[in-house]
């Protein structure tokens, strides 16, 4: 018959899927009784209702069938109090809404932290971005972060389009996020994790705000949800030069921005506004991607449709690299329509491999040279 100390040293390894840390650990295993072969464990939820709860006794059924002599096991779920949440998103993540101290303005807004803007963060921020609309900005996004996952990085997407969201759509992600103590886990698909305002607006219903709501909500996005300190965190830029960008500028002053657009002149001309706009507010153009390069017919030939040589004119006057050009085909436009990926679901299409090309060239030939660390001074 097996011990509770056997027992609890085979759970410690379970994590939690969402969460991404040991249920032991977590507090969430709460008394352990056994009878003979058979392990009763009473295990306490973060939520009522919580949506990963079979993959839950899953993982735990798992993990102590593999025990010697034990030949069964069964949980009794019930959910933690508000006072054990709380501890919990402590331990996870910290105090988000501190007051930033004197000096450390800089990355913050309204004195709350950013975590991402601090020196210390291994987190590449990636700004998606787009002079306007309809070029396939977040059909980019989204495929860009699939490869990413793909590659074995953690990564998480923010749809700052707050008028003209999309990315939950296009990721497929199919339920909303959980809420612990105030701290919003974010749902995750095809392992990329994803917040928009998508999944806080009624079906149909319009978001009509103004410049202060816009940055209230793009603040909350970054600080009062657990990313769990990913390797890239994609921002998929609305169009254009406004609020969101201005307010985007403060938050990650260790952002990177790439500007997607299409061959065409009028397009391109457009798009260097964006990059205008990030040399203004000190942040780096690292590349272009240009999409809806060419379309293949049934006879094998390629056709430029929009035209040829916007994406490699703006990579030239800006002096950076020209990542890559991206196919016009039906199916990535379905991929996203049916929040299935061609990324994930089409990975040796011609497509994907564009897009595991363009992932490869950011996370390795454009990874930053200079480490910063919070701990070096100079006096």
């Amino acid at each position: 018959m097996p011990t509770q100390d056997q027992v609890i040293d085979a759970l410690r390894p379970v994590e939690d899927p969402e969460l991404r840390r040991s249920i032991v650990d977590l507090g969430m295993v709460r008394d352990v009784r056994i009878d003979g072969g058979q392990v009763a464990i009473q295990f306490a939820l973060t939520v009522a209702g919580c949506p990963l709860r079979n993959e839950i006794q899953t993982r735990v059924t798992t993990a102590l069938t593999a025990l010697p002599d034990v030949s069964g096991v069964s949980l009794d779920f019930t959910v933690m109090t508000d006072q054990e949440r709380e501890a919990v998103r402590l331990m996870l993540h910290g105090n988000p809404g501190a007051t930033a101290g004197q000096g450390q303005a800089h990355g913050h807004a309204e004195g709350r932290k950013v975590p991402f803007s601090e020196p210390g963060s291994k987190t590449r921020p990636l700004l998606i971005s787009s002079g306007k609309g309809g070029v396939g900005k977040s059909s980019v996004t989204v495929n860009l972060a699939v490869a990413l996952a793909s590659q074995g990085y953690s990564v998480g997407v923010v749809d700052a389009d707050i008028y003209g969201y999309s990315v939950p759509r296009m990721l497929g992600t199919d339920r909303d996020p959980v809420v612990i103590d105030q701290m919003l886990v974010p749902p995750e698909a095809y392992g990329v994790r994803c917040i928009s305002i998508g999944y806080f607006v009624p079906e149909g219903q319009a978001v009509i705000w103004r410049g202060p709501m816009l940055h209230k909500a793009l603040e909350q996005f970054l600080t009062d949800v657990y990313w769990d300190e990913p390797d890239f965190l994609l921002i998929d830029m609305p169009p254009g030069t406004g609020d969101i960008a201005l307010s985007l500028s403060q938050y990650l002053p260790r952002g990177e921005v790439y500007v997607v657009t299409t061959p065409q002149p009028a397009a391109q001309k457009v798009a260097a506004l964006s990059a205008a706009m990030a040399a203004k507010v000190n942040l780096p153009v690292k590349g272009i991607i240009e999409n809806m390069s060419w379309f293949t017919g049934d006879d094998g030939k390629r056709y430029e449709i929009f035209g040829a040589g916007g994406g490699e004119e703006l990579a030239d006057d800006l002096g950076i690299p020209l990542l890559g050009k991206l196919p016009l085909v039906p199916a990535l436009r379905e991929g996203g329509d049916e929040g299935r990926p061609i990324t994930a679901v089409d990975p040796e299409s011609e497509a994907a491999r564009c897009f595991q090309e363009i992932a490869r060239k950011i996370a390795v030939e454009l990874k930053p040279k200079k480490i910063f660390s919070p701990s070096l001074r100079i006096n």
